[in-house]
Order: structure tokens, then sequence, then C-alpha cells
């Protein structure tokens, strides 16, 4: 397991890159499916462009956890990216962490998140920060307990290993203990990214928002800032969905052949869990904020029970 510089650096300009497209992608598909003309593809990188140009207004109420917030949220989801393989089987950073140092880096943006939204002491900021960690108290278990499932099964807690062993013939990819892990993720996955049914990416009501109301104080660097580790966060999300359950395609070496189609193959990939992400969004409403942790314990269920029959049916 080498340490490769220029892996790291090719791995980080795509997490950069991809990440705000596929936020893009999301809107236009859903607001096609609404019959609404929508954004462009590439809206979110103006918006970037946007938030980078214009002064920050910063709370006189603010203390140095408001301005360092944005760099923890970005920095962490950026480093946790790179714990996960994503076109090919190693993950550039494998060799300094495995899924618990992936689940820890998203919990420590998380926290410095909520900080951020508390520190100006706003109340719509408050109480997003509250609702988030309330969350992420149901999701976070829920979370580990569908990728213990494939550890287990995989006899490594290593992202990369488990890619590689899922890659062998023996490797069942449709049993019913992985569908069970699957859908757990794929509910925590709308949680964490702010998603309907759990909350509403573009709401402008204030309480009815989580993710956007700990947002409401930010502005300029620090708030491209905020909304690129989102997208980073989200991207992180749906290619470790994608590629523990379904690692086909993905390169084993670094041939141009094997990297390119590791490349069509991933796109192909994230392009379905993406539209599945707006099927949801688009044939469901907004839960009610206290039916939520059902929706969520429906999760935790799921991947306990997953978890549970791995021991019971190897």
């Amino acid at each position: 397991m080498n340490f490769d510089p220029l892996n790291i650096l090719l791995q980080t300009i795509l997490l950069l890159l991809l990440a705000p497209l596929l936020s893009g992608c999301i809107r236009n598909w859903k607001a096609k499916l609404q019959n609404r003309r929508g954004a462009r593809l590439w809206q979110p990188y103006s918006d970037l462009i946007k938030f980078f140009r214009k002064d920050m207004v910063i709370s006189e109420h603010a203390s140095w956890i408001f301005s360092f917030a944005p760099y923890v949220v970005f920095i962490t989801a950026l480093v946790a990216g790179l714990l996960v393989p994503m076109v090919a089987v190693q993950a550039p950073l494998s060799l300094f962490g495995d899924v618990l140092a992936l689940v820890g880096l998203l919990a420590l943006g998380r926290f410095f998140l909520a900080l951020g939204g508390l520190d100006p002491g706003s109340a719509f900021g408050g109480m997003g920060s509250s609702r988030e960690m309330t969350i992420a108290a149901v999701a976070e278990p829920a979370m580990m307990l569908a990728i213990f499932t494939v550890a287990i099964s995989a006899g490594s807690t290593d992202i990369s290993h488990i890619v590689q062993v899922a890659q062998s013939p023996t490797w069942q990819v449709l049993n019913p203990t992985h569908v069970m892990a699957f859908a757990a993720l794929f509910i925590v996955l709308l949680a964490e990214t702010g998603r309907i049914p759990v909350d509403n990416p573009a709401t402008h009501l204030e309480l009815t928002m989580i993710h956007e109301a700990m947002l409401l104080e930010y502005s300029g660097r620090h708030l491209a800032l905020m909304e690129w580790g989102a997208s980073i966060k989200q991207l992180v999300l749906m290619t470790l969905l994608v590629n523990i359950f379904f690692p086909i395609g993905m390169a084993t070496d670094a041939t141009p052949a094997a990297l390119g189609i590791g490349a069509l193959v991933y796109a192909g990939k994230l392009i379905l869990i993406a539209a599945a992400v707006v099927v949801v969004e688009t044939t469901n409403a907004k839960l009610r904020l206290f039916r939520v942790p059902d929706l969520l314990g429906a999760a935790f269920v799921l991947g306990a029970l997953a978890l549970l029959s791995t021991f019971l049916f190897q």
C-alpha cells in the first residue's frame, strides 16, 4: 500500500470539480420532473464564483468559531473523500484511515457546522443546529451499522480492502443482507445531504429549514466553502454507497484503459444513484420534524437486521 501524491492530487481535483456538477444535475433533473425549466447544470460553479467574489458580513456577536467552521467543514469533507475509492479500488489515503476515520471526519464537520450556526446567537441558526444534531444522533449509528455489515463480510474495515474483496467471484451483490444495508445507507444519504423527505434544500421557510438555517448568517467566501463542502460530502456519501455495494468496473491497476473504463462506470453509477434521489424527492413530501426520527429509526432497524443476519447466515 503506497503513498502516491499524484493519486491524491488527481482524486482531490476530481472531488472539487465533480461535486458541484453532481449538485447541478440533481437540481436540473428535479426541475424537469416537476415541469420546470430549472437552473443550468453548471449553475453551482457560477454560484461558487459569485460567493468567492462577494464581501463577507460577519455578526458582531460571532467569535472565531464562526470564521473557523467553514474551513473545517470543507477540509473534513475533502479528506473524507480521499478515504473512499472512486475510480480505482485503492483510495489515496486508505493507509491513514478506515470506516471509523471516515465517519469521524464527517461527524467533526457536522459538529463545527452546528457550532457555526449557534455562534452568532441567531434564533434560526440555533434551531437548525439543534435539529441537525438530533438527526445525526440517529443517522450516524444507522450509517455505521450498514457499513459494518459489508465490512464483516469482507473481513476488514478498510474501505479499499472491502472494495477489493467485493470484486471477487464469490461476492454476492444482491443478497438480502446487503439489500437491507443498502436501503439503510440510502436513507442516511437523504438525511445527511438534507434531502426530501428529511429536509428541503431549496426552502426559504425558516420554520422548516435544517441545514440551510445554519447557513443564514454566512456570506461571501465562508458561504462558498460551506456550500462546496456540502456538495463534496454528498459526492462522498454517494460514492461510498455505489462503490462498496456495486464495485463493478473499478480499476484494479493504473493503466489508462482500466482508469478510463473505471471512470465511465463510476459516472454511470453516480447518474443512477442521483436519479434515484431525484425520484424520491419528486414523489415524496417533506416529513414533519417529529416524523423524521421514525424514518431514521427504520434505517437503524434495517442496518441492525443486516448486521445481525451476517452472523446468523454466514
